[in-house]
């Protein structure tokens, strides 16, 4: 007698994994800085009874932005390896969208009067670093270049 097989339902069901993936989503780290400000976050642990929300929205972790049934649960939360873990990303502060636009190597400055190639600023990788150094040669060579021919 032959096993019978089980059908595999929710194996490669994207759309199941894509809706369990966005119920689940949580703040971004700079959204939540945001929140960790004093008068938002007065605003946020002092919330009316909202019955939508687990707890009626009044046990809030504003680091983690989850509500939580009760005090006990959240207390719980609070000595968890997730809360941790959160709260030392926070300590590092949030990247500017100029940060961002100067590590993707777009400029912003208004400054540069196309003398010498601009400089970004933020982490920058060893590669990066060898990319701007061998643009900087390549500047320079061709400065001399023309300053020879003009000569």
């Amino acid at each position: 007698m032959a096993r019978v097989g089980r059908k595999r339902m929710h194996c490669n069901n994207k759309e199941l994994h894509h809706k369990y993936k966005t119920k689940r989503r949580m703040k971004d780290l700079d959204q939540i800085q945001e929140d960790l400000k004093p008068e938002n976050k007065a605003r946020l642990l002092n919330q009316e009874l909202e019955e939508d929300l687990p707890g009626l929205g009044q046990f809030y972790c504003v680091e983690c932005s989850k509500y939580f049934v009760d005090e006990q649960a959240r207390r719980v939360h609070r000595r968890s390896r997730e809360h941790k873990r959160r709260l030392r990303d926070l300590k590092d502060p949030a990247y500017t969208q100029k940060e961002a636009e100067a590590a993707a190597g777009l400029t912003t400055d208004s400054r540069c009067s196309g003398a010498e190639p601009p400089m970004s600023v933020g982490p920058m990788s060893l590669l990066s670093i060898k990319q701007q150094n061998e643009q900087k040669a390549a500047f320079v060579s061709a400065n001399k270049k023309t300053k020879m021919e003009i000569e």
